[in-house]
């Protein structure tokens, strides 16, 4: 639906600054000969006497920084002090998505953009409609030359299927079905923490995209409420049906605890915190509860979206396409039948005390079974919701580079459940300080060598709707454009640095996390904060956490010591698992010996994020350090990939990874008990990694040889082809006095056609090589006389291929026909697992149809799927 609406829709300019040699060049052709008298004395002393266009303009006090004096410049912007200002300031308030305070801070971050990137206000805000000329040309514009070359902001507004709360309530009945007790589900909140105090109702506690209506059932404990947990309790001959299953948060993602019992015929779901996932700062190792210390606070409870994520994201009645004002909208089948609400862990611990028993003595090696006992009594639950279309707003950016049909985009969610100071607030901030790094380098004549998009998306939390949407409405444009999406969504909420990527910017991440000084730690880098812990490390412990969520802890550590594969749960979905683009995100998390952090609460706040998520350093007395890493990483690894002649995408490491995926495919097979299954032939799959790694290391040479030869004729083009020479003489003014002439009298110039290259940077760009041989030397044969150009233009053009296969490599992945059963994700390589949601599954397709479907017959046939699939990026990939 959008990539034919991509084709057809006309490319009219939109608020942009007009580009003066586009608008000059051919401005008379129709005038009178009268006109033309005057008009001739006026322009002759013009052209004679101004400097050439300014495609060879080159700012003086930009002409002679390097690359490394850029990204210096940059890394100088960052700093505590703004941050933590912006951080009080969008902290302060809620943020529902779709609310006026939403679309108040959507209007306050285009202003950021409007200040920080030199962009005029109009009369008239830039706010459009999706799927008007003005939002599609808003973006559709940055890859076309005929449009201003000026950095340009707007917000789009997408119109999405969401639900607020109305009422809710949650009972234990007696047996003639009187109500014996009733939870309050207000989170309660000290004064001590003013501004959670002052909105500690504002946004009622409830799950996004959750089912209106009630149930009445026994109440059943299912742990985690995991595939694995369900599938335990049935097996032990436990029927849920008609029952409210009673589940505590972690594991996967909450709408998947829902779907699990849902299928099993339950009638409501109740999801809590358990503090026994908290690791060591709980009340019962003697912490206070926050605000007075940094234990749980008891009233807590975790809002969030219970969407089936794992099925697609997005607005659930426009799966594929976008949601505009007038879309065509159809059942949504990723929201669940029956209602839930999260309840505190103070609600919880009442309702367990209904049931009894809920696991077994432990064993020899610390398990313990589920024992699958419902209460006696029976609970009421209702979750009465508003359910209608809201506006949503995307504030977008963008920065025109000499490269404009290749675009690095940077995003962070703005929607918050509450007051989000950690989700999204601290993404938002760091995002927020490299926006002025950009804009301080803009200031200083900076131009990017590939063009920049920057968004802050809305409605995230609902599902990743404002970034999903905006994919569906440009895929085509992103496919062919994109080159790499780097996210930042909570930045900071711990201790310990993490990171998951697409495998090609592994290598990238860590070279430049090595060179980012450690926030607290003035002898180490960002890198090492990977094994990091929290400030309550030493304390003894009365309590031990459970077994499970040590090993967490622990594998968290280890898996830091690699990139490890993306899943879901942020804005990064769309680019990588449905359009195949590299993607990133990274940011600063819990241990368990940090206070734990307090998601999607009314205590996600200012006051928490400053005394326990990011305090001033003990060691450098620097404040908002970690905000400030955060920003400084983003902000060079996008530059990096943004000025680089040659793209820094690993496809060889890439490669290789991918044996790890197979490995693990592997292992899935033999430890089914069907013995087709155990016995299954990758030799095809093996054999086509092997070739895929085999091109890919040509094309390394070939990248390596092209940017060498490249840069090798760059030296020897004239020094003045660089930039602007002020002493190129009346002779080349004359000739473009003739130019100019000629055009008043109808006579054509190539100008008017399109703009040549006035710096070798923009040679980098195919649809100016595709036609600027045959116009150099009509335009600069003096100019260029003694200069290697054609030998430039072809090195040019070899950099250019590499760069192509660099940024189609990941899209090599994508599948039109997707994964079964959740077709929107395409990505043959990695996917959010099918009952994880947040986890990643590398080769999902696959891994399912052996651990889940245990279906021999699928399980072949997405052996040759994914063969076929790499078999034929390997032939891409090859020079």
């Amino acid at each position: 639906m959008s990539d034919s609406k991509e084709e057809t829709t006309p490319f009219l300019p939109v608020h942009h600054k007009t580009d003066s040699t586009q608008a000059k060049s051919c401005p008379y052709k129709r005038l009178g000969l009268v006109g033309l008298v005057g008009l001739l004395g006026f322009h002759l002393l013009e052209y004679i006497t101004r400097p050439p266009p300014d495609v060879f303009v080159h700012p003086a006090k930009s002409a002679f920084y390097t690359q490394t004096d850029w990204e210096q410049l940059f890394l100088s912007i960052p700093n505590g002090e703004d941050a933590i200002q912006a951080s009080r300031a969008y902290a302060g308030h809620p943020h529902l998505a779709g609310s006026k305070e939403d679309f108040a801070d959507a209007k306050v971050i285009l202003k950021l953009f409007q200040r920080e990137f030199g962009i005029s206000e109009l009369n008239e805000e830039p706010i459009f409609k999706a799927g008007s000329t003005e939002s599609r040309n808003a973006t559709l514009n940055l890859s076309e030359r005929s449009t201003g070359s000026q950095p340009t902001a707007w917000i789009d507004t997408y119109f999405p299927y969401m639900n607020t709360p109305l009422d809710r309530t949650l009972e234990i009945l007696d047996e003639q079905g009187s109500p014996i007790w009733e939870a309050n589900l207000v989170e309660e909140v000290d004064p001590l923490d003013p501004d959670a105090h002052k909105y500690q109702d504002y946004v009622p506690t409830w799950h996004g995209l959750s089912k209106n209506g009630s149930a009445i059932g026994e109440l059943v404990y299912a742990n985690y409420g995991s595939y694995e947990d369900y599938q335990n309790l049935k097996k032990a001959g436990v029927d849920l049906a008609g029952k409210i299953v009673l589940v505590r948060y972690g594991g996967l993602f909450r709408g998947l605890k829902i779907k699990g019992a849902e299928e099993l015929g339950a009638s409501a779901v109740l999801i809590f915190s358990d503090p026994r996932d908290d690791g060591l700062v709980t009340v019962k190792n003697g912490y206070q509860p926050y605000p007075l210390g940094p234990a749980r606070a008891p009233t807590s409870v975790q809002r969030g979206s219970v969407q089936y994520l794992s099925m697609y994201p997005g607005d659930p009645t426009t799966e594929g396409y976008p949601s505009y004002e007038n879309a065509t909208r159809q059942a949504g089948r990723n929201v669940p039948s029956i209602p839930s609400l999260p309840i505190s862990w103070a609600n919880a611990e009442r309702l367990l005390e209904e049931i009894g028993e809920i696991e077994t003595v432990p064993d020899a090696f610390g398990h313990v079974q589920l024992t699958g006992k419902a209460s006696t009594r029976k609970v009421k639950v209702v979750n009465h919701v508003d359910d209608r279309i809201i506006p949503i707003f995307n504030s977008m950016a963008a920065i025109p580079g000499h490269i404009r049909n290749e675009v690095v985009v940077l995003g962070c969610h703005r929607d918050a459940w509450v007051l989000g100071a950690a989700d999204p607030i601290s993404g938002t901030v760091s995002l927020h300080e490299i926006i002025r790094g950009f804009g301080a380098l803009l200031k200083q004549g900076w131009k990017p060598l590939r063009t920049i998009l920057v968004a802050s998306w809305d409605a995230e939390e609902y599902g990743l709707i404002g970034s999903t949407e905006y994919g569906e409405d440009f895929s085509a444009w992103l496919k062919e454009h994109a080159v790499a999406y780097l996210n930042v969504d909570v930045s900071v909420s711990g201790s310990r640095w993490s990171t998951s990527a697409s495998p090609s910017l592994a290598n990238l991440i860590h070279d430049v996390a090595s060179e980012v000084p450690h926030p607290t730690d003035a002898g180490r880098s960002l890198w090492d904060a990977r094994h990091d812990s929290g400030p309550f490390v030493d304390v003894q412990a009365n309590f031990i956490p459970p077994t499970d969520v040590l090993e967490a802890d622990t594998e968290k550590k280890n898996l830091a010591l690699d990139v490890s594969p993306l899943g879901s749960g942020s804005d990064y979905s769309t680019f990588l698992q449905h359009l195949g683009i590299a993607s990133s995100d990274s940011g600063f998390g819990g241990s368990i010996s940090d206070a734990p952090y307090h998601y999607h609460s009314i205590y996600d706040s200012q006051r928490w994020q400053e005394i326990y998520a990011d305090p001033p350093s003990s060691q450098t007395g620097k404040i908002f350090p970690r905000h400030v890493a955060v920003a400084q990483h983003l902000g060079l690894l996008a530059l990096r990939i943004i000025d680089s002649i040659v793209l820094p995408l690993n496809t060889t490491f890439y490669s290789s990874q991918l044996e790890t995926y197979l490995s693990k495919v592997k292992l899935a097979a033999v430890s089914q008990t069907d013995l087709e299954l155990r016995a299954l032939d990758f030799s095809r799959l093996e054999s086509a990694i092997s070739t895929l790694r085999s091109a890919s290391i040509e094309l390394d040479t070939e990248k390596h040889d092209a940017e060498k030869k490249f840069r090798e004729l760059l030296d020897k083009l004239p020094k003045r082809y660089h930039g602007y020479h002020p002493k190129r003489g009346l002779r080349a003014r004359l000739r473009r006095l003739h130019r100019f002439i000629r055009g008043l009298f109808g006579k054509e110039s190539h100008s008017c056609r399109s703009k040549l290259p006035g710096e070798w940077k923009e040679l980098l760009d195919p649809t100016i090589l595709n036609e600027v041989s045959e116009r150099l030397e009509f335009y600069y044969a003096d100019f260029l006389r003694d200069a290697p150009i054609e030998e430039f233009i072809k090195a040019a053009k070899r950099v250019a291929a590499a760069n192509s296969k660099l940024s189609s490599f990941e899209k090599g992945f994508i599948h039109q026909d997707g994964i079964k059963e959740r077709e929107w994700y395409r990505h043959l390589g990695v996917a959010p697992g099918k009952w994880l949601g947040y986890g990643a599954s590398t080769f999902p397709a696959l891994t399912e149809a052996i651990s889940i479907d245990q279906d021999i017959k699928l399980a072949k046939y997405e052996i040759a799927r994914l063969s076929e699939q790499l078999e034929t990026l390997a032939k891409r990939t090859q020079p």
